[in-house]
């Protein structure tokens, strides 16, 4: 009786255990359900912030997504940071002869100064000296200025501004009613060039009107022209050929009217044999 009980014992403790074994299985797999749907529910949170964000970061103008790629940075067009400002596409601009330039000491007012930028492409430092600032641009003539001071102060901080600088022109000499320098405003022509100049006088002989284009400072290129033709052409009302020959000028060139017959001008000629038809000068 005793071994009949201790069976029915055991059998029952091990019905026991295997339910509870059950009951733990079966807890474990809710829970392991309930966070796949948590995870679940989060993952499809994030793709719907991503897809906002990525929403976002299409637009380009005031309001648009702080960290979308496609919003252009200011002042990196040009991999010197800004054009005055610009690149490639809008280059800085370099400081040239006949430039004024304003330069300012936060701590040191007493140098600050205003100077030209002479022929040679030098200006001359108050208490500093000469320095060759042609070519620069503002960026890296401030760079020179403080250069040049750092033995008159001891941290000097230097803001430089462009005052004055020569703007883009043309000019016209020879057998026209107002001949000089004149500025180049816009896209402009050698026959509007001539017109804005007075027109011809009666001695000119436009149908040989040469275009002088600098190449460096040695040299320059020639252009002989039919000033005569185009002119007859564009009355008749006829715009193939000899209108198209029209050269548009760009900053530098010098459009001479001459009074006589040429001679047969070269290609490319030295600036000192301009004085033939004008003043180098003027050049």
């Amino acid at each position: 009786m005793n071994y009949r009980n201790r069976f029915v014992s055991g059998l029952f403790v091990r019905r026991l255990l295997v339910r509870l074994l059950f009951v733990r299985i079966l807890v474990a797999a809710v829970l392991v359900l309930e966070c796949g749907s948590a995870l679940f529910a989060q993952g499809e949170k994030k793709d719907a912030g991503g897809i906002k964000e990525t929403s976002q970061s299409s637009f380009t103008g005031a309001g648009a997504g702080g960290d979308g790629t496609t919003v252009a940075k200011p002042g990196g067009a040009d991999g010197l940071g800004n054009l005055l400002l610009g690149g490639e596409r809008h280059p800085l601009y370099r400081l040239r002869p006949s430039d004024a330039v304003e330069i300012s000491f936060t701590v040191a007012p007493e140098f600050n100064q205003t100077l030209i930028v002479q022929p040679d492409g030098y200006v001359m430092l108050k208490d500093a000296g000469m320095v060759d600032v042609q070519g620069r641009n503002l960026q890296e003539f401030t760079e020179a200025v403080e250069k040049a001071y750092r033995g008159y102060l001891h941290d000097p901080q230097v803001a430089v501004a462009l005052k004055d600088f020569e703007r883009p022109y043309f000019i016209v000499g020879g057998e026209v009613g107002k001949p000089g320098k004149y500025e180049l405003r816009s896209d402009t022509t050698v026959a509007e060039a001539v017109q804005i100049a007075g027109g011809l006088t009666q001695q000119a002989k436009h149908s040989q009107v040469v275009l002088f284009r600098r190449v460096n400072d040695e040299l320059v290129e020639t252009r002989l022209l039919n000033l005569k033709k185009m002119m007859k052409q564009r009355q008749s009302q006829s715009q193939s050929g000899g209108l198209s020959e029209d050269a548009h000028l760009v900053p530098g060139d010098l459009v001479f009217v001459p009074q006589n017959s040429l001679s047969k001008i070269a290609r490319f000629i030295t600036k000192p044999a301009l004085s033939m038809y004008v003043s180098p000068t003027q050049f």
